[in-house]
């Protein structure tokens, strides 16, 4: 039976406090985080490193994403001590770990215990944690690698007797150093085992002592085939070996932990047994070269005394006393030759010279030149008599001075009453006072 409106229980639609149920932000993360770990748990799960942090602490953080999603991930200071180094921005890699809340910020996180690289098999994982323990370690160090001895007389050979390596080095001696001496120190190069044959054999030369190299060696392979070189045990003996060691081992493409610890490497087998010979084949190249050498330095030297010597002959010819005395009767002649020319060039000269004069005196005639300046004078005289005041007082007019400075008067405006005057006449001066101005 439906209720009114007025029978309705209000409490039922919207409960309280006292009855419902509240979880803290705290309480609700905490069941959140619990939950996870029961149900998810421990996993393995792979993707790519980003936004990575090493902290002073030791802890490392970092983001696993691939093309959809993100995962923060954080591995404390003594998780994964040994692989924690293949941790780097943009590496694909594969991580165990635990799948949890941080509770202060609210995310989930994966707390990780084991890292491994992706797409790689079990032994180039044990590769790489090998090779960075032991570059930590200092075993790879620049500063601790030997130098090779230019002429070896005697090296320690370690391989397999019946490999197609010992054939190579052994072809490669015979044809470029065939007096070098070799000590071979037999081993297995594969399989169980073979790693601590071949550190006994690189003791076992170290303890011989009269040798000035070692060479360790085997041909190609896969990185199964060439593990025993990649084994902590063969590092360790080459790098407590008191002689140099070159290491050759697989092809040229191949890289074992045995090529990084040894002083030298190798591509090849046989690139070794040239390394190891170069010196002595270079001597030998140097002295079958010197005959040929000398013989074309004495043919040199040959051809460069006998140019001398033709050089020498025409110096003594051209030296003796009657060729020099010619000589002298020769530039004799050849003098008085140019002193006659010289004579009669300066002769010639001399009269062309004095033609010249002549001419130019005959033009200029200083008899017709002295009547022309004295005419130019009377008419420069005539000019000026025309010109001067005799001339124009002659003729009516007359000169008005001003009787105490003998300045011409031209303006009758700069005349006073009273001023003492002077007119000059054509005959005789006449002196006035001014008694009226008119202009």
């Amino acid at each position: 039976m439906s209720k009114s409106k007025s029978q309705w229980d209000f409490g039922e639609l919207f409960p309280t406090e006292q009855t419902r149920q509240i979880l803290s932000v705290s309480d609700l993360t905490s069941q959140i985080r619990r939950l996870l770990e029961k149900s998810v748990g421990q996993i393995w799960v792979g993707g790519e490193v980003s936004n990575l942090r090493a902290q002073s602490s030791g802890h490392i953080y970092f983001t696993l994403k691939d093309a959809g999603a993100q995962l923060n991930c954080v591995c404390f200071r003594d998780a994964a001590r040994e692989s924690r180094a293949l941790l780097a921005d943009g590496q694909q890699i594969i991580l165990q770990g635990d799948v949890t809340v941080y509770e202060v910020r609210g995310q989930y996180q994966l707390v990780v215990r084991q890292i491994e690289l992706r797409g790689v098999g079990a032994l180039q994982i044990a590769f790489e944690k090998l090779k960075l323990k032991l570059a930590a370690e200092g075993l790879f160090a620049p500063e601790r690698k030997r130098p090779l001895p230019k002429y070896p007389q005697r090296i320690g050979l370690v391989t397999s007797p019946t490999g197609a390596a010992i054939r190579d080095v052994l072809h490669v001696v015979q044809r470029r150093n065939p007096g070098l001496e070799i000590i071979l120190a037999p081993c297995r190069v594969q399989g169980d085992g073979a790693a601590k044959e071949i550190a006994a054999a690189i003791r076992l030369l170290n303890e011989f002592g009269n040798v000035s190299l070692i060479l360790i060696t085997r041909g190609g392979g896969s990185l199964e085939d060439l593990w025993a070189f990649n084994e902590e045990v063969v590092a360790r003996a080459i790098f407590e070996s008191a002689i140099s060691i070159v290491s050759a081992v697989g092809h040229e493409i191949d890289f074992t932990i045995a090529d990084f610890v040894a002083d030298v490497r190798a591509a090849t087998p046989s690139a070794a047994a040239e390394i190891i010979t170069e010196g002595v084949f270079s001597g030998s190249r140097f002295l079958s070269q010197c005959g040929e050498r000398m013989r074309q330095l004495s043919r040199q030297q040959f051809e460069n005394k006998e140019y001398l010597l033709a050089q020498n002959a025409q110096r003594l010819a051209r030296a003796h006393p009657r060729r020099k005395f010619q000589n002298w009767l020769q530039r004799l002649d050849d003098l008085q030759n140019g002193l006659s020319r010289c004579t009669k060039h300066r002769t010639r000269h001399l009269q062309i010279v004095l033609q010249n004069l002549s001419e130019r005196l005959y033009r200029i005639r200083p008899s017709q030149n002295l009547k022309a300046r004295r005419e130019r004078l009377r008419q420069v005289q005539k000019q000026l008599n025309l010109l001067g005041p005799e001339q124009v007082l002659s003729r009516g007019y007359a000169i008005t001075m001003d009787a105490a400075s003998g300045k011409v008067l031209r303006d009758a405006g700069k005349v006073k009453i009273g001023q003492k005057l002077k007119t000059r006449l054509k005959a005789g001066e006449i002196f006035s006072e001014v008694r009226k101005v008119q202009q």
